[in-house]
């Protein structure tokens, strides 16, 4: 390494240290990855000191080549960003080559969900054993209580930390059609019900307050920890008991699944991107195109099946 670039280096892995407290890991990825960068100039007849921004996007485009993962690459390059502003900041650089480089795209992360059978076996078991007669008060209230919740997520996508926390004046509302949820940002969303999750709610109503200190309570699913609530983890332990007890993998669900699963077949099913949005509480429709995947599959199916030409070519065939 030609030695302005090994002291700029050095100066800036010292500022790192010193000024912003980065960790010694943090520290040696940041060489290593600078280094990295710095061998591939050189052999471009370059340097990282002096490097413009297209021998920086060959290097990037060597990163890539070698097969680095998107985020590997978003790393090397948020290094040489933090390096040049560097230079530039201490007047040892007039520019920031990095200014004009784009970060690497990211592949699709799409959500993990459940067939509508899947959900079928899972609203099927709970049901069965929510059923069971002769259990003691406990472990009926507790097989009530697990069907509601799953019910009440299914057939409105809320957020799991709105469900456990749920106001008890639910049981007690007169339109039960109706959810007013509170989601983020104390923003509130109304959210229609199912008929099946209104039947389940309501049986759990009638045992709800047979809980110690639930009367009391001001949540639908009281519990005597710090919240007064059902916990999150409390939830889905139960849930993934549950889908062990049907066949379904446990590793493959969670409360978070299930919401996906509401909107994915929601879609699936012909409703708009907006309606899911709203009922999801997504204050960003950007947020809630991940699940545009979905109307992509569903609109190629339909010109598949309805357009006069691809008629006409299966008719042929």
């Amino acid at each position: 390494m030609a030695d302005l670039s090994l002291a700029h280096l050095e100066a800036f892995l010292e500022m790192m240290s010193a000024e912003r407290g980065a960790a010694s890991n943090t520290l040696t990825s940041y060489r290593n990855d600078l280094e990295d960068a710095h061998a591939f100039l050189q052999g471009a007849g370059a340097s990282l000191a002096s490097a413009d921004s297209e021998a920086l996007r060959k290097y990037l485009q060597d990163v890539a080549g070698r097969g680095f993962a998107a985020s590997s690459q978003a790393r090397r390059l948020s290094a040489l960003r933090q390096f040049y502003r560097f230079l530039y900041s201490e007047g040892m650089r007039g520019d920031d080559p990095t200014g004009v480089l784009d970060s690497p795209k990211k592949p699709l992360s799409l959500p993990k969900s459940l067939t509508l059978e899947s959900v079928g076996r899972l609203i099927g078991r709970a049901r069965s054993e929510a059923d069971e007669t002769g259990n003691e008060d406990d472990e009926r209230i507790g097989r009530l209580r697990l069907l509601a919740l799953i019910e009440l997520l299914y057939a409105t996508g809320m957020r799991v930390s709105e469900l456990v926390s749920l106001p008890a004046s639910v049981a007690t509302q007169d339109d039960k059609r109706f959810l007013i949820v509170r989601g983020k940002g104390n923003k509130e969303r109304l959210v229609p019900l199912s008929s099946t999750a209104r039947d389940a709610l309501s049986r759990y109503a009638l045992m709800r307050d047979r809980q110690p200190g639930a009367e009391d309570s001001p949540f639908l699913f009281p519990a005597r920890g710090a919240s007064g609530h059902l916990s999150r983890q409390v939830f889905a332990r139960e849930l993934k008991g549950l889908a062990a007890r049907c066949g379904i993998s446990a590793k493959a669900l969670s409360p978070h699944v299930l919401r996906h699963a509401f909107a994915s077949h929601l879609l699936q099913n012909g409703a708009d991107l907006r309606v899911v949005q709203e009922l999801l509480g997504h204050s960003d429709i950007s947020t809630t195109q991940i699940y545009t995947h979905i109307l992509e599959e569903r609109l190629h199916r339909l010109v598949s099946d309805k357009h006069p030409l691809a008629i006409a070519a299966k008719n042929s065939t």
